[in-house]
């Protein structure tokens, strides 16, 4: 039987430093190196399009990070937009970690089982407030609340109007402007 080896995110930095991970597009989660796939083009517009929005919604009151690390306990994943605290400088020596981050948005494609299954237990596990997908095949917004024990307790399926961020109650996103 085979055992699989788990990295941790000290591991992962130190391969990074090294250098074994050089021109590799990577990310680490749940312990385990993945092959971030290649962004279609709708993804990448959708994703910067509405890093830009929420910039402009957000002015003085959250960093918009467009596909940058986070550092959660046993993983490094890279979202295509998290919205974390401020100030920007928060992060000239450290990506940000739970405790910064207010909500992460991910852009799926071809990601959608990887987000729906494995990404949406990391974020809950690291008790993530808020996480959403723009699910682009559908049009919608799956928005995931209240982490607890792993899990989000609240899903919801958004298609049209607005989301109130829960860090945010007085700022309303619109799904159309996110979505495109």
């Amino acid at each position: 039987m085979k055992t699989l080896a788990k990295w941790s995110v000290n591991d992962y930095h130190c391969m990074i430093q090294a250098g074994i991970l050089r021109d590799r597009h990577v990310e680490l989660l749940a312990g385990e190196i993945f092959e971030m796939s290649p962004e279609t083009p709708i993804h990448y517009s959708t994703a910067k399009r509405g890093a830009k929005y929420l910039e402009n919604l957000l002015t003085g009151q959250a960093d918009i990070r467009f596909n940058g690390p986070i550092t959660l306990s046993n993983s490094e994943p890279e979202p295509d937009i998290a919205i974390v605290r401020l100030p920007e400088s928060n992060y000239s020596d450290r990506h940000p970690a739970p405790d910064d981050i207010f909500f992460i948005i991910e852009v799926a494609h071809t990601s959608l089982k990887k987000d729906l299954e494995l990404k949406t237990s990391i974020y809950a596990d690291a008790n993530i407030p808020e996480y959403w997908i723009l699910n682009l095949s559908t049009k919608e917004i799956i928005v995931f609340r209240y982490p607890q024990n792993g899990h989000y307790t609240s899903v919801e399926t958004i298609a049209e109007g607005t989301i109130t961020p829960l860090a945010f109650p007085e700022v309303q996103v619109s799904v159309k402007q996110l979505l495109g």
